[in-house]
């Protein structure tokens, strides 16, 4: 115990930023016969290190009628495998005084462990064995069935307004399979054969659709011979790797509805389709979303919280999809404010962004945010392991974890307002208004 109570206070030590704003990220990667790709990044100022797996696979590589998979593994990825009894993956970790978790995404799946430098061997032992050893057997299936689909109840049915994603996805998508949520159904996931897992796991979980990034007290040589050891052996699949290469078409009419839930408040659920992750249009569409309400000074908040007194919250952000995404602007209206005036509002300042330039003082404001999280979003081992990985997987240039700031900052005035009028129209998004259950 007291060696994970050590543990987590480096960790709360290592969390701040250490690194001066021009200071680049050193780091070496290379492929494995298998086509692993490997990343490490030396730091040896304290005694941690971070092992990553990113898999890339998420939820649009599922079928449209076996949708949750992804997620589903996510979980199953802690049962065991053929050395690791039922239940003790994570036992093993906490034992050795370390943390461990993972997430799911429409485009990928992220494991990862913060250890002790002296137990990175440990660390690569427990991701190369789920890679190649995971049970994927009768009880795991039926117990993370169980599992998945209480999550799925209490996530989207049991929590306000969180059946939002699920209810905008599929108006938004005919063709892409972002049309379902990471989540998945509950009915897919549940009339799933254990077959089907299997299919599934040996499809994706495998080295040649894999990042492996290890980050912290390491050295290189010994690091590399650990890696070789513990997956050079594991195969590489045989079968392509499943990309679905569908195309939303451009959207020109809006879309509306309402959904009455188990809620006090009403809401507004906008959702504007925008370019994919890594497209310089993306870039302005993010600071785009910033400008609006990224702090109690954007325009949104400024406008309609303090000034107008419409909204109680409003918030605007891009989600990074893989392919070509949404961005979300939710607001929580005063009481007795009228849902159409709080959207008449919000629209306003979208029209504002459409027809006149930023000033220049709000352009250095943006820049000097980004630049900021530029700096923070790389302070910490895990931080610096999760970005490498990312920037691999969806675009093949870790080293955007570098350069990527530069991006951001070449976005001009002229492209926040070019983006505002080819993305932000109206005929190009889902509106939702949200409403309780008594009013239907």
């Amino acid at each position: 115990m007291k060696h994970k109570q050590f543990i987590t206070l480096l960790l709360l030590i290592f969390s701040i930023p250490v690194f001066a704003q021009d200071n680049k990220i050193e780091f070496e990667e290379y492929n494995l016969d298998n086509g692993l790709h490997v990343i490490l990044h030396q730091d040896n100022r304290f005694p941690l290190v971070v092992v990553t797996i990113t898999y890339h696979v998420g939820s649009k590589n599922e079928r449209p009628d076996k949708t949750g998979f992804a997620h589903f593994f996510e979980h199953l990825m802690f049962e065991g495998s053929e050395n690791i009894a039922r239940g003790e993956y994570s036992k093993i970790v906490d034992k050795a005084g370390g943390t461990l978790n993972a997430n799911t995404t429409w485009d990928r799946t992220y494991f990862y462990e913060v250890l002790s430098s002296n137990q990175l061997e440990l660390g690569l032992w427990l991701e190369a064995e789920r890679m190649l050893h995971l049970n994927v057997d009768s009880i795991g299936v039926v117990t993370q069935k169980k599992v998945v689909t209480e999550e799925i109840k209490e996530r989207e049915e049991n929590q306000p307004y969180m059946s939002f994603q699920r209810e905008i996805s599929k108006r938004a998508y005919k063709v892409h399979p972002y049309q379902w949520t990471v989540l998945g159904s509950a009915d897919h996931i549940m009339s799933a054969t254990e077959s089907d897992y299997k299919e599934f796991y040996n499809n994706f979980y495998v080295p040649n659709n894999a990042v492996l990034t290890i980050v912290g007290d390491i050295d290189f040589n010994k690091t590399k011979k650990l890696v070789e050891k513990y997956y050079s052996d594991i195969p590489a699949s045989k079968n392509p790797i499943y990309r679905p290469n569908k195309v939303e078409p451009v959207k020109n009419e809006e879309i509306r509805d309402t959904i009455y839930d188990n809620i006090q408040l009403p809401a507004i659920f906008q959702a504007y389709h925008t370019p994919k992750s890594g497209t310089n249009d993306f870039y302005a569409v993010d600071m785009l979303a910033t400008l609006l309400s990224g702090g109690e000074s954007s325009r949104l908040y400024k406008t309609l919280v303090d000034e107008k007194q419409l909204a109680m919250q409003v918030m605007s952000f891009p989600f990074p999809y893989e392919d070509a995404g949404l961005a979300y602007t939710i607001a929580l209206p005063n009481i007795g404010v009228e849902l159409t005036d709080l959207e008449a509002g919000i629209d306003a300042e979208i029209e504002k962004l459409q027809n006149e330039l930023i000033s220049d003082i709000e352009l250095q404001k943006l820049k000097n945010q980004y630049e900021a999280n530029h700096v923070n979003g790389n302070a910490t081992l895990e931080s610096r392991a999760y970005n490498l990985a990312i920037n691999y997987t969806f675009h093949k240039d870790a080293n955007l974890i570098n350069t990527e700031i530069d991006k951001f900052l070449a976005v001009t005035k002229e492209d926040i307002k070019r983006v505002a009028n080819e993305y932000f129209r109206k005929d190009n998004r889902v509106v939702l208004y949200y409403l309780p259950k008594s009013q239907q």
